[in-house]
């Protein structure tokens, strides 16, 4: 079955964090580079942060340092770690497989309050 699930977002007050949490099944994960998306309200869908299969990392200018993206090969989950959150960072959080890019999950809602 090719998935994704999303989880792990919430309200959260400014300067908050929050992890999230991208499980997928094996034939999406496997050896495949990974990317964190988000969508706010009345706005399309932007890239916020991937990861390739070896781990190596690029994000958005704006969320350097304070957005760290991982991933546990073992347990097929890609990671979002999010620190100092501010209101503009909510959204619908979404990840996605590079060699699936129409395999999109349901998304985990992160809103911040301020």
């Amino acid at each position: 079955q090719v998935q994704l699930v999303e989880s792990g977002g919430g309200l959260v007050q400014a300067g908050g964090s929050l992890r999230l949490s991208c499980t997928a099944s094996e034939i999406i994960f496997s050896a495949n580079a990974m990317d964190w998306y988000r969508q706010a309200p009345g706005k399309q869908r932007d890239w916020v942060a991937g990861i390739t299969s070896d781990g190596s990392t690029n994000y958005v200018n704006s969320m350097k340092g304070r957005f760290t993206i991982s991933r546990d090969n073992a347990k097929n989950t890609v990671y979002l770690q999010m620190n100092s959150l501010k209101p503009d960072d909510t959204a619908v959080y979404y990840c996605n497989a590079r060699r699936f890019p129409s395999v999109w999950g349901q998304g985990t809602q992160v809103t911040v309050s301020s």
